[in-house]
């Protein structure tokens, strides 16, 4: 509700001439040609102001880095960096960036939207691209199975590529990308290929490369199984450090943000990031790949890390991105030592964490085990002092009266958002359709997935990536789930489950709660429903689930996975179509189970 009114606020203020509208025409800015200097001194120009549209006259415009506003930026899940900004939007009030349906047209390492400090801001009605794709594809047109050799046609896009050393390297703007992170597509579906690991790109003995023309090049031994023709790969160079460093919108510390009509065809990272945002809205966003491409972003489509109010995502298309669709999480970050006078010596536990805001003086953080992922005590805080990047010092007005021994971390509960997914197609990527983990309150409602590997997955992670938030309320209802796992072939539409280390443990108390998976529509290949770990309060109701035939059908794992849950209820699902036990496997540790009308399960 707080954030509809704002954004009515807004709209009155606009709608009533209460907004000055900029025509950046009127200042030297227009269509086929750099114009990333003006727009920059032109945005300088209006610090201090208020309702300000600033209006694109329908066009294409380019932005080089050149003459960008260079600053060392910390992008959370990027690699932090200085950074080329086109558009600079920091601490306004009202702003409104309108592009009429124009393209901006990026060229290089340069970051199109940047928006932190403001409030009431809305971007609307324009393509972010870049002439040259951050994604390097290799299609197979020819193969031999017998030397495990294919010709590749290299997408061009006007750089080309060379092949020195044995190794290909892909030309961009002013750099040059190796063979990192990759992925083989199918042609035809324009999905990851199915059992994507036969067909991963990688050096080794026996490994030749050998550049044919300006357009193709033969590779010999450079995959496990020899791709088929009109596969194509998708490369996006080293990981950790090297391919996340221009996402297409980063809003941090900013209030009420509202982008609507956008469509994002490239980036070298994600399409939006956000943090530390309060109320953020995606109306018709669309992320996917120009006709001349196969693939999108280096990253997720959407990601919010650390925001409250309300989420809101609707009506969206997000396709054929190399990572999740949607993710929204918090962060833990590691206690390394209690220093006496309330005051806790803390670190960011991920890279492309470090330099996050992790906490403010007021919010309320959770001291958590690390051992187990589970709370111990809820504190608030007075100070956080910034060490530098990775390091700070969260002072809390209580403790408790004996610090508990072990690993421990922190988590910030305060800014947890509520979430809605309404009415959006996510499909077609490398990794999950969404990842969930917000103690707000979640509505996953009329969506289409149709993912690599699992569907909606709710995890908590204090191990790799960091990603806290363990559910308190979360419905899943009314959706299609078509083909989850294809990547793989042992995936599930839900699965919920904190990642563990081996040096990690189920804790006494269950991690998540209260979980609506009800009435969705699954088309499957292997009859996979739900995986659930610790979970209190599961159910599990009126879902229909049919069999596919478009990929190799079989029961890899059981229908439904339950260990250490408890207040479960599996009724009225229907299986149709299988020609194999459909199971229900738990453990002894699952209790309060209750199954009841369902059809199609084997008993």
């Amino acid at each position: 509700m707080k954030n509809i009114l704002s954004t009515l606020i807004l709209s009155f203020f606009l709608s009533t001439g209460f907004a000055q509208i900029i025509n950046v025409a009127d200042h030297g800015i227009k269509p086929g040609k750099d114009v990333t200097l003006e727009v920059n001194q032109l945005i300088a120009s209006l610090k201090g102001k208020k309702n300000i549209t600033l209006f694109f006259p329908k066009g294409q415009y380019e932005f080089y880095p050149e003459n960008a506003l260079e600053m060392y930026r910390a992008v959370t899940n990027h690699d932090n960096s200085l950074k080329k900004l086109a558009f600079p939007i920091f601490g306004f009030e009202n702003f409104t960036l309108d592009g009429n349906g124009s393209t901006f047209m990026f060229h290089g390492k340069i970051c199109p939207i940047t928006v932190e400090g403001a409030t009431n801001t809305v971007l609307k009605n324009f393509t972010i691209d870049w002439e040259k794709s951050f994604i390097n594809e290799i299609k197979v047109i020819k193969n031999n199975p017998k030397e495990n050799s294919f010709i590749g046609e290299v997408a061009n896009e006007k750089f080309g590529f060379a092949v020195k050393d044995n190794e290909i390297l892909f030309n961009h703007y002013d750099w040059q990308d190796v063979i990192g992170q990759n992925i083989a597509y199918d042609g035809k579906t324009k999905a990851p290929i199915w059992n994507t690991k036969n067909y991963f790109l990688k050096y080794g003995k026996g490994t030749k490369i050998e550049k044919l023309n300006n357009k193709t090049a033969k590779f010999t031994n450079i995959t496990k199984a020899t791709p088929p023709v009109g596969t194509v790969f998708a490369t996006y160079g080293p990981s950790p450090g090297g391919n996340r460093f221009a996402q297409a919108i980063h809003l941090s510390s900013s209030k009420n943000n509202v982008l609507e009509n956008i469509t994002v065809l490239a980036a070298g990272g994600m399409a939006i990031i956000a943090e530390r945002c309060e109320n953020v809205s995606l109306n018709k966003f669309i992320v996917t790949p120009r006709a001349d491409r196969n693939m999108a972003t280096r990253a997720d489509a959407t990601h919010f890390l650390g925001c409250k109010g309300l989420i809101k995502i609707e009506n969206c298309l997000l396709e054929r991105m190399m990572d999740d669709g949607i993710n929204v999480h918090g962060a833990y970050i590691k206690v390394e030592k209690y220093m006496g006078n309330n005051t806790f010596l803390c670190e960011i536990s991920h890279k492309q964490q470090w330099g996050l805001l992790f906490a403010e003086p007021g919010d309320k953080i959770m001291l958590t085990s690390r051992e187990t992922v589970l709370p111990i005590a809820e504190m608030t805080v007075t100070e956080a002092k910034i060490l530098n990047a990775k390091r700070v010092l969260i002072t809390v007005e209580n403790v408790p009266n004996q610090i508990p021994e072990g690993p421990l971390s922190f988590e910030n509960i305060t800014w947890n958002p509520d979430l809605h997914v309404l009415n959006n197609v996510i499909r077609d990527n490398r990794a999950r359709s969404a990842l969930i983990t917000t103690k707000g309150k979640v509505l996953v409602e009329n969506n289409f997935f149709s993912s690599q590997m699992h569907g909606i997955l709710i995890e908590g992670d204090n191990k790799a990536w960091y990603e806290s938030g363990g559910v308190k309320d979360i419905t899943i209802q009314n959706n299609v789930f078509e083909n989850i796992g294809y990547g793989n072939g042992a995936s599930y539409p839900l699965y919920a489950s904190p990642m563990f280390t081996t040096g990690q443990h189920i804790g006494k108390e269950k991690y998540h709660f209260n979980i609506h998976f009800k009435n969705n529509k699954i088309k499957s290949f292997n009859g996979q429903l739900a995986h659930a770990l610790s979970v209190k309060g599961l159910e599990i109701s009126g879902n229909s689930i049919e069999l596919s035939s478009d990929y190799p059908t079989g029961a890899k794992e059981p229908s439904i996975s339950l260990e250490y849950c408890e207040d479960i209820s599996i009724k009225k699902n229907k299986f149709i179509g299988f020609t194999w036990p459909i199971k229900i496997e738990t453990s002894e540790n699952t209790t309060a189970l209750r199954i009841k009308g369902n059809k199609g399960i084997s008993k």
